[in-house]
């Protein structure tokens, strides 16, 4: 079966599987309302509550380090980074913002482990809002799905 707008339907299966997430402090507000969607999400998908790892930083630029480590350790089918960098008035932005995300990718690739990236990147904190909710649930719809994904491949 296919959806036109997003391709086959997959089954989410979360039953089995560990996550790890690692959230960032920084607009807590926000990344508090990701991780509350996101493990409320993990858990209708089958996941349970001791297999998921929540460990937080003090913010995005943290993330990847921390990712690292509990990709290190080998005891997790997926990852989830949770954060949220609202634009300045400076530079800053685009340093966090691009460093972020490059941070979470080289962690996936080098330790072969899927890492669902739900750290938001906006102009404001209200379009930080209206994307809290949906981007914690597809975060943990990513991670279980590509951690299925990978079990099917290796």
């Amino acid at each position: 079966m296919q959806d036109a707008d997003k391709g086959p339907t997959t089954t989410l299966d979360g039953r089995d599987l560990r996550i790890g997430i690692v959230q960032a402090r920084f607009n807590a507000p926000v990344t508090d309302k990701l991780a509350q969607t996101c493990v409320a999400e993990l858990h209708a998908l089958g996941v349970e509550a001791k297999h998921i790892k929540h460990v937080t930083v003090p913010g995005a630029l943290e993330i990847p380090f921390a990712l690292d480590v509990l990709a290190d350790t080998d005891d997790y089918d997926a990852l989830i980074a949770l954060g949220c960098v609202i634009r300045g008035e400076t530079y800053h932005f685009e340093l966090v913002a691009n460093q972020s995300g490059d941070g979470v990718m080289r962690v996936s690739l080098k330790h072969q482990v899927p890492v669902a990236n739900a750290i938001l990147t906006v102009e404001n904190e209200a379009q930080a809002w209206a994307r809290a909710e949906d981007k914690g649930r597809d975060a943990a719809r990513v991670a279980v799905e590509m951690a299925n994904l990978m079990e099917d491949l290796t």
